[in-house]
């Protein structure tokens, strides 16, 4: 039995845009200029209180990043619900998901620094909440790279990091699952760059969701 954990933003779902324009308007609001695109898509992955502290050149997450924190879960779903940014899934990970389902073999789990509701929301519009037989999220574990997400996966599910992949966009993805003891499969699509995820430790890097089964079959 194989269990496969995907990260979720930049990797099931393009939500830069979305993650974005909600920092934009936490960080005018408390009197910072915005962000950059760039800067935003570099710390997704990160739990909230310590992407917003990176954002502002900060070491460590303060009372401010805290309150700012607060600001941006209180907005986030009226911002999702203007439509002015979405959550647009990556063409092909559907199809992925199912045929993995499908597999009596393979449990899919979930390992993301979104809140547990921001999960369910993917989960739930995507038609995919029976297919996750596990997940963990940033109310629930330490920030990646801290390897809590994928070990607690791998007790709960009864399955050995050492038959476990993980899959990500990001550098914290990857060292994520080498810290646990899983393997590390980057993807291509999401907002960290190919060299980037080599050197955080990927075993592979794929880029094509269709290049994920072809890898899980070899396992």
């Amino acid at each position: 039995m194989k269990l496969v954990l995907f990260d979720c933003d930049g990797t099931l779902v393009d939500s830069a845009g979305l993650i974005h324009a909600v920092m934009e308007k936490t960080f005018e609001r408390s009197g910072y200029p915005p962000p950059t695109l760039a800067a935003t898509k570099a710390i997704i992955g990160l739990t909230l209180d310590i992407a917003i502290a990176r954002l502002q050149g900060k070491s460590h997450v303060d009372d401010e990043a805290i309150e700012m924190t607060a600001y941006y879960k209180a907005i986030f779903s009226d911002v999702r619900g203007s439509g002015a940014a979405t959550e647009r899934r990556f063409d092909g990970i559907a199809e992925v998901i199912a045929t993995l389902a499908a597999r009596d073999d393979v449990l899919i789990g979930a390992v993301t620094g979104k809140s547990r509701r921001g999960l369910d929301l993917i989960l739930d519009s995507n038609g995919w909440r029976d297919h996750f037989f596990v997940s963990r999220t940033a109310d629930d574990c330490p920030s990646k790279p801290h390897p809590a997400m994928v070990t607690e996966c791998c007790d709960q599910s009864g399955i050995s990091p050492a038959e476990t992949v993980v899959i990500g966009d990001a550098i914290y993805d990857m060292q994520m699952a080498k810290a646990a003891g899983a393997a590390a499969i980057g993807v291509s699509w999401g907002y960290c760059s190919v060299e980037e995820l080599w050197q955080a430790g990927a075993d592979a890097v794929v880029e094509r969701p269709a290049d994920l089964l072809a890898y899980i079959h070899k396992g």
